[in-house]
């Protein structure tokens, strides 16, 4: 029974509860392909335009910024997988031990609302590429009734890979890889020719505070994206794996590609910023495309969209039963999708604009989901191991009740850094429809859209001092004791970090 509920083609139907040790059978070379193909996707391209069309750097200084930015953030995505090896269950279930079930809600949903954020432009954006591969193949014209087909297609797809959950993902995330992948290779090789050497050659180095700007950006739409999701993967992971390698798989299987698609759009954007502003990055580079070129490259922009939708969807599904939500896995995934759905359908036939203010919203989220990313690295600097029990407890005398259900230390340290990070942020669709702009916002962290980095650094810093405290209280002596093993899973032989149980 172990071994057919995580098999490729059943529909796995564990939740957020704790891997057993028995079924934990994964390798950390399957998470690389798992991060390898959520990041092959052509939309790379505009993150690499914006490092030379809004950063002014030159290729040398951007290829740097690309690597530093993706290897570095998947890093951390891969820290985090780590804690999925040492509790086998999901993120933001893990998240509990610091936070408490009821502080643990917050973070929780705030990393669904990303989610499903992300699925929405995913979803949107392949709808788009899908009818305009129809027009071009079949001449069909965009319709209503055709754009709806296009969006069913699109989450049909996702779910029929995310329904049947872990073991299927992770065979179809790597046999796909290699297909889209190919596909991808293609099409740069047509875009190369349109890069203006010339002016490549000749670009001036941009000032070191537009490259540290630039590794931000980059970071933050890319791995601190993910960073909520890192456990989800990895609580198949044997105990036994060695965490450099699970930081190794992350950081290798999302970095390769992103550097190879952020060095080409930073090329193809030398003299010419036209994917960089465009409102429609897809339709932006197919006119940079052959016209013979137009069909296998929507192919390679659906299928990475779908390999990246895969994996997120998942994801949002374990997310929103961490949340409270009382379904099946299964089912939570089918919630997700029809949100998803709905969403997608607003964007294309009802909403005036497509990209701006669904962006500005989740890049909002950016900021306490790095608060939270702070605090749970934090915690997991001692806490060797989680008690099973505890974390799927969310009653009073459960191990992680704390005071009230809330770890107050990781919770405060969590709101301080969101509401430091938001006096350094801005949330605008253009520069006549600004949302929010924070009173630090002119500052030069405000101006860099650096607010998430303050958000890590205060969090961090707020939190830090109770987690040490909390681990010299249970170890005096200094040392972390091993957990024993109890009926359902690791034990940790400490109070919960932060504070004691109520």
């Amino acid at each position: 029974m172990a071994q057919q509920e995580n098999r490729f083609g059943a529909v796995e139907t564990r939740g957020i509860e704790p891997v057993p040790d028995g079924q934990r059978t994964g390798s950390s070379r399957q998470l690389f392909w798992v991060w390898f193909a959520a990041n092959i996707s052509i939309l790379g391209l505009p993150l690499g335009a914006t490092l030379v069309a809004l950063r002014s750097l030159n290729l040398w200084q951007a290829l740097i910024v690309g690597a530093i930015g993706s290897f570095g953030s998947f890093a951390l995505v891969g820290l985090i997988s780590v804690a999925g090896k040492r509790g086998g269950a999901p993120s933001m279930t893990l998240s509990r031990a610091p936070f408490g079930p009821h502080g643990n809600k917050g973070p929780t949903l705030v990393s669904w609302l990303s989610r499903v954020g992300w699925e929405t432009v995913n979803t949107t954006t392949a709808a788009f590429a899908l009818l305009a591969l129809l027009d071009i193949a079949f001449g069909w014209h965009s319709t209503t009734v055709l754009t709806v087909i296009s969006i069913l297609v699109f989450v049909a797809a996702t779910l029929a890979v995310s329904g049947l959950g872990h073991a299927t993902l992770l065979v179809i995330q790597k046999y796909a890889t290699w297909a889209f992948g190919a596909l991808n290779i293609v099409v740069a090789g047509f875009l190369i020719d349109r890069v203006n050497w010339h002016a490549v050659a000749h670009a001036p180095a941009a000032p070191v505070s537009a490259i540290i700007v630039g590794i931000g950006t980059i970071a933050a739409g890319t791995g601190i994206g993910w960073a909520n999701a890192g456990a989800d993967m990895a609580r198949y992971q044997p105990r036994r794996a060695k965490g450099a390698h699970l930081v190794a798989s992350a950081a290798a299987g999302a970095g390769i590609p992103l550097v190879l698609l952020i060095t080409l759009g930073g090329l193809l954007s030398f003299g010419d910023n036209s994917i960089a502003v465009a409102s429609d990055p897809v339709a932006a580079i197919q006119q940079m495309l052959p016209a013979w070129m137009a069909i296998p490259y929507l192919i390679a922009a659906f299928g990475g969209l779908l390999l990246s939708n895969n994996l997120s969807v998942y994801s949002a599904g374990l997310t929103l039963i961490t949340l409270g939500v009382r379904l099946r896995r299964t089912l939570a995934v089918g919630l997700d999708v029809i949100l998803t759905l709905a969403g997608a359908i607003y964007l294309m036939l009802i909403a005036k604009n497509f990209y701006g203010p669904f962006i500005t919203f989740i890049s909002l989220l950016a900021v306490p989901i790095t608060a939270w990313v702070a605090v749970f690295l934090i915690d997991m600097i001692w806490r060797k191991e989680y008690d099973a029990e505890g974390l799927m407890n969310t009653h009073r005398g459960g191990r992680y009740w704390h005071h009230g259900g809330i770890g107050w230390p990781a919770f405060i340290g969590w709101l301080a850094g969101i509401g430091v990070g938001l006096l350094f942020t801005v949330a605008e669709t253009s520069a006549t429809d600004v949302w929010f702009a924070g009173p630090l916002a002119d500052s030069w962290f405000g101006r860099n859209g650096l607010g998430w980095v303050v958000a890590f650094v205060v969090a961090g810093v707020i939190y830090l001092p109770f987690a040490a405290l909390a681990h010299r209280r249970a170890h005096p002596d200094g040392r972390s004791a091993s957990a024993p093993a109890g009926p359902s899973g690791p034990v940790s032989p400490a109070e919960p970090v932060g504070v004691a149980r109520s």
